[in-house]
């Protein structure tokens, strides 16, 4: 089986170029037009794909070498764009930037080679003229196995200037796709982890998305990109599967149970828990539970006959008035954690478990602090079990993402959860009872049994 939808990988020269809008500004302007568009975003980032699904009415799924493994790049990406008659990848960072000393791992290089896939880049056009020239030919010629297919030029100041970018890069023979002015920038607020998520400001978002469309259709040669997207190689190997991989021999198959309905998840949403991979979704589903979202800035009690809980990641310190005030709702989650369900967290998870967020009450399940910080904490983490979980068994090697500006100061009685080998070897999160905090990011893809021992746990508990 082999998947041979059109596909563009969208990057840059680095961070800053335009490539969210030129990306977000494609798929809605393909969208648009009465195609399927497939939106996906290399690494770990949660923002993004939210702008992505507002462009395209589908999930936005990310593609992460690191997480998941160069070897289900490719699977997962076949997996979001099944039936699609277009995918558009929007790259991290610089095209070669990748894990830090880890080489092109997790670049979005390495996904382009992956997918098999052309890049088009953004280029901030705004300092230069023939020098762009130079730039273009350095990435385009740096890796031979990077098809570099075109670019389009963005921050463009005049008729004068695109005149003079043009002429440049003639010379190159890497294609113009396209030309954005410097006057018609959209503009998209952002706080200190990046752009504020859609779910934030839907109605501004949307409008933001309409206008990124609008942009990318006056600038660009949609026909020419959809060209290029077609002349993408075949990609082999089967699509990634959530109840297939749970029932590979190299994952625990499902025990045989009595329970005739599925357990009750609960997941976390609402503005305050936004980031979520949507696969951590499919792989409860198929593993027997039935996951119910739930806003705990909003409602007052767990969805009924909650057996088990999810609390992903986002941004609680924003909102940690509200959620101190919603006291039922945190007396519940601890009610819940105290039975010894099954409570896995991450990141903004883990903050909402504390038993004080800059002073102000949460749940109290976890005897420690949390407080904003200065310092951003940030990059890939190289992880392994300290002990058994509602996750993991001791010993199961993991890899996660941090990226926070709060800091937990743990009081007594829980275990760590991770012990950290990399950027330095230190001890992280906490096990207590059915609790799993931390604050990892972790891709389930990457090990499947993650949510058949959680939904396990959950009939049992």
């Amino acid at each position: 089986m082999s998947s041979s939808v059109p596909r563009l990988v969208v990057a840059a020269p680095s961070s800053g170029s335009g490539k969210t809008t030129v990306a977000t500004g494609l798929m809605a302007a393909f969208a648009g037009r009465g195609l399927a568009v497939s939106p996906h975003k290399v690494g770990p980032d949660y923002i993004d794909p939210g702008y992505h699904a507002l462009a395209t009415g589908r999930v936005g799924r990310n593609l992460d070498a690191y997480l998941c493994g160069p070897e289900l790049v490719g699977p997962l990406f076949a997996h979001g764009a099944r039936g699609c008659d277009l995918a558009v990848v929007e790259g991290v960072m610089g095209l070669y930037d990748g894990a830090a000393g880890e080489g092109e791992l997790a670049s979005t290089a390495q996904v382009a080679k992956l997918l098999r896939a052309p890049v088009v880049l953004v280029v901030d056009a705004s300092s230069q003229s023939r020098s762009v020239a130079a730039l273009v030919h350095g990435f385009a010629s740096w890796d031979p196995e990077v098809r570099v297919g075109g670019v389009i030029l963005n921050k463009v100041a005049s008729d004068r200037h695109e005149a003079l970018l043009r002429e440049a890069l003639e010379a190159s023979g890497v294609p113009v796709f396209g030309v954005l002015r410097r006057t018609a920038q959209v503009q998209t607020p952002s706080r200190h982890l990046g752009l504020v998520p859609v779910a934030e400001r839907r109605g501004d978002a949307v409008e933001a998305v309409a206008a990124m469309a609008a942009q990318v259709s006056d600038g660009c040669d949609l026909g020419a990109l959809m060209e290029l997207a077609r002349g993408a190689g075949a990609l082999p190997g089967a699509a990634w599967d959530a109840a297939g991989v749970l029932a590979s021999p190299t994952h625990d198959r499902p025990s045989r149970s009595v329970e005739k309905s599925p357990p009750v998840v609960a997941v976390a949403g609402g503005e305050a828990f936004t980031f979520s991979y949507a696969e951590h979704t499919e792989l409860l589903t198929a593993a027997g539970a039935e996951a119910v979202v739930f806003d705990p800035l909003r409602d007052g009690q767990l969805p009924d006959g909650t057996r088990g809980l999810i609390i992903g990641g986002g941004f609680p310190e924003v909102y940690a008035a509200e959620l101190s005030a919603n006291e039922p709702l945190r007396k519940a989650v601890a009610a819940l954690a105290e039975r010894g369900a099954p409570v896995a967290a991450e990141c903004a998870g883990l903050l909402y478990l504390c038993r004080e967020l800059d002073g102000l009450p949460m749940c109290g399940v976890l005897d420690a602090g949390a407080r904003m910080s200065e310092r951003l904490t940030l990059g890939y983490r190289d992880a392994v079990a300290v002990g058994d979980s509602v996750l993991a068994v001791a010993g199961t090697r993991m890899r996660g993402h941090e990226f926070h500006r709060t800091v937990v100061e743990p009081g007594a009685g829980a275990a760590p959860a991770w012990g950290v080998r990399t950027p330095r070897p230190r001890v992280e999160g906490f096990v207590q009872r059915g609790v799993h905090a931390s604050y990892l990011h972790t891709h389930w893809a990457a090990e499947p049994g993650v949510a058949r021992r959680f939904v396990e746990r959950c009939r049992t508990s």
